[in-house]
Parts: C-alpha cells; structure tokens; sequence
C-alpha cells in the first residue's frame, strides 16, 4: 500500500476513472491536480465539482512543468503513454502508474483479472456472475463499468473482485498481481497507439508480469499468439480448449464440462468466453452449483451480439461492440444464414482485405457508413455478392439493409471499427441501431 497523503500527485485525464483517482488521493491527504486536453463544456463542468472538492484542474494544453513537479503521475487509459511531458517527467525520475495500478494497492480481495483483445466484458461479467450465484461476495468493474479505485475508495470489501484490463491499463502497472489472469485472444487492435501488432501484444502479456507459480493464468492456447508467447509465465496454465478435461479435472466431478457443450450465447467464440468465466470462476472458489446458475441466468450484455428484434421475417442483431476485425469476423461467422452487413467507422490502422474470404462466403451485401467506408469499400466491396451502399447516417444504413434483405436473411451491426467519428461510442452507436429498428 501506498502513502499518498503530503505527496504531490497528478492525474492525467479527467475521464471516470481519472476523477474517481483524484478523489480517492485527495480524500487520502494528497495535494491533487488534474490535466486534461479536452476544455470542452463537459470537462468544464467536471473541473467545478472536483474544485469544490479541492482538487486543482488545468484543461486545455499541458504543460511541462505540471508534469515535472509531482511525487505521483496517475494516468487514465485514454492517454498515450508517449506523450512528450510524460516521458519527460519520468526522466526526471517520477513515477508513473495507472489507475488500476494506484487500486490495487490499497486492495487486500484476490483478484481475477480478464484481459484478451474480444470477449472480456462478456467473460468478466459472466465470472463476476457465476462467483456470486455460488454464494461468494464479488465486485466486477474494471475497464467496465465501476473503475477499481472506486471500489477501493468505497470501504466495501468482497471476497472477490473480478476486473476486466485493457491493455492501456496494462501499460502503466508496476506490482500489479491478479490470483488468476486470463488472455482470451490477441488480434490485431489499437494500431493506432500502437507501433505494431508486437507492441500491442507485449503490453496484454503484462497481465502475467507478477504472477508466480501459486497464482493461475486461464488461457486460450489454440490462439497461435498466445500459445506461443506464454510458454515461459510462471502460473499455472489453464487451456479454455480443454475445458472439460480442465473444469472436471479441478471439481473432480466426470461429466460436468458437458453441460456447457451448447451456450446459451450464440457464436462459437462465447463457447471460449464461457469456458474462460468458468475455468477462472472455479479458481476463484466458486462452485459447480454455482458455475451453472450464474451461466443459465446470464443474458449477455448490450450490444455484444444482442438480438434486437425481427421485422417480416429478418432478423436484426447488434453487436457494436465488434469493434475490430477479428471481433466482426466472429460475428458474421455466428450465423448460417445470409447477412447484410453494417460496417464502417474511426479505422484503428489496420486494413480490411482480412475480412475478404467471410464476406465473400457469408455476407450478401455490404451497407458502409462513417470515416472508413471508402476504404472498407476498396478492400470488400468486389468480394461481396451483393455490392455495397453507402449511407451517412445509422437511421439509412438499417433502412437500406432492411431493403437489402429477405426473410431468412440477418441485418447484423459489426463495424469492425471505433464509432467516435459519428457518435460518442459503440454504445450511443448501438443504442441508435435499436431507436432505427424500431422507426421500420
């Protein structure tokens, strides 16, 4: 645990989880100031009520010498850890760390830390769920939801707390040791704060930094990336395409890993996201009893896959949180039947001819909207039986995919992109697709 009152301590990034940091060092006796970028309206207001609590806020550009003069630098996932003041105040010798990093600290429940570039929020919640349906105390938050340092600022204390990590946090750990991590999948994601795919897969492998050989890492070995660059980690490795050799073997009870071979979540990669909740559920003390109902009472989350309605005959689902290309590959590929597909947003740096032999197979037409349609256009549009159509808002791209379909046919929203270009998310995103069914 960490002493922070008398420190001088400085957050970057007045998001959730740099206001909830700046309170819990302030309430803990330190002297706090807040920089952020943005001096939009929203942040102004933010600036005001942590003044009232005794924090000073700068908006607007940084500047060096607040970075330099501080005990502490606390850095919110939305900041690039190359920005030039920050690497210029660690050279001058302060420390940095995260968010994640600061709360743990002051943490005593074991942790259960979910990492992976697709279905961590799903596995988190689901874990969080089955641990609790076994009668065990749990907090799930993370990189979803509730930050950790508020549950570390609340007095609140479960026996387990189970959190979702994305590389960005991962980042800007120092001693951070979960009891048992878990690293779903690496594809190609962030190349746009990362240098390369390398980089981005080094910074998820932090999740095992601290770990030994008392602590568990679940993990996901028929991924090539992640089979190969864990071999040498010190926990003891837990393989979801095992599981039922795995989850029998740890309950001692034959039989057991069967009952999940036909999830209630449609898609073959949530077979992997249940497997990886169980596995790491039951390390975490829950029971058989327990792993069952939390699964069987589990309705998924919003805009992960979610199924929005049907309208004469065409099914509509949404999964806006299909944020990459290998999360929107999965979504396509969950379906036998034809899809019209909805894609295009912010790019992330990567291109899209990966996604040339699913939509030549599985997609019937290509609806493309936002700052990457033409590029998505380029790389698809000649691979896709039906072509593609452009549309400038989300209310025409569900018109003109409805238009496109047939009963039978699926109208599925997996951009495969950000959607900062056009709304404040995925979920504004998602949440638009769903008011667009509905107006049909």
């Amino acid at each position: 645990m960490e002493m922070l009152e008398g420190k001088s301590v400085l957050i970057v990034g007045l998001g959730k989880s740099g206001a909830a940091a700046a309170r819990f060092c302030r309430r803990r006796g330190a002297t706090v100031r807040v920089s952020d970028a943005d001096a939009g309206p929203e942040m102004e207001q933010k600036a005001v009520e942590l003044e009232q609590e005794g924090v000073c806020v700068e908006l607007g550009p940084h500047h060096e010498s607040t970075f330099v003069n501080n005990d502490l630098i606390v850095v919110s996932p939305g900041v690039p850890i190359t920005l030039p003041a920050l690497i210029q105040a660690q050279q001058q010798g302060v420390r940095m760390i995260g968010e994640i990093e600061l709360a743990a600290g002051f943490i005593d429940s074991p942790i259960v830390a979910i990492t992976g570039t697709n279905g961590k929020s799903t596995t988190t919640e689901l874990a969080g769920k089955m641990i609790e349906a076994s009668g065990i105390t749990v907090f799930v938050g993370g990189n979803i939801g509730n930050p950790l340092i508020e549950y570390a600022d609340s007095g609140d204390r479960a026996d387990v707390a189970v959190v979702e990590i994305s590389s960005f946090q991962l980042d800007t750990i120092d001693c951070f040791r979960p009891r048992v991590s878990a690293l779903l999948n690496i594809t190609e994601d962030h190349l746009d704060r990362y240098a390369d795919f390398n980089a981005y897969a080094e910074s998820k492998l932090r999740i095992f930094e601290n770990q030994t050989s008392d602590d568990y890492a679940v993990l996901n070995l028929s991924d090539p990336f992640v089979a190969d660059l864990t071999k040498d980690i010190l926990p003891r490795r837990l393989n979801i395409r095992q599981f039922e050799q795995e989850i029998e073997q740890w309950f001692s009870k034959p039989g057991f890993g069967a009952a999940f071979a036909n999830p209630p979540l449609p898609g073959a990669h949530n077979y992997d996201n249940i497997a990886a909740a169980a596995l790491a559920s039951a390390v975490a003390g829950a029971t058989p009893e327990g792993i069952s109902r939390g699964l069987e009472n589990f309705k998924g989350l919003r805009h992960r896959m979610e199924y929005v309605g049907e309208k004469r005959g065409v099914e509509f689902y949404d999964d806006s949180k299909a944020t990459n290309l290998d999360a929107a590959r999965k979504a396509v590929e969950s379906f036998d039947s034809p899809v019209v597909l909805i894609m295009g947003g912010r790019g992330k740096g990567y291109r899209f001819d990966g996604l040339q032999d699913t939509v030549k197979n599985r997609v019937k037409r290509l609806v493309l909207m936002g700052e990457t349609r033409r590029e998505i256009a380029e790389a698809l549009s000649g691979v896709c039986k039906g072509g593609h159509i452009m549309a400038d808002t989300m209310e025409r791209a569900v018109s003109y995919a409805f238009e496109s379909a047939e009963p039978g046919d699926v109208v599925l929203l997996a951009p495969a992109c950000a959607g900062f270009d056009m709304f404040s998310g995925y979920a504004e995103r998602g949440d638009r697709f769903n008011e667009a069914f509905r107006k049909l």
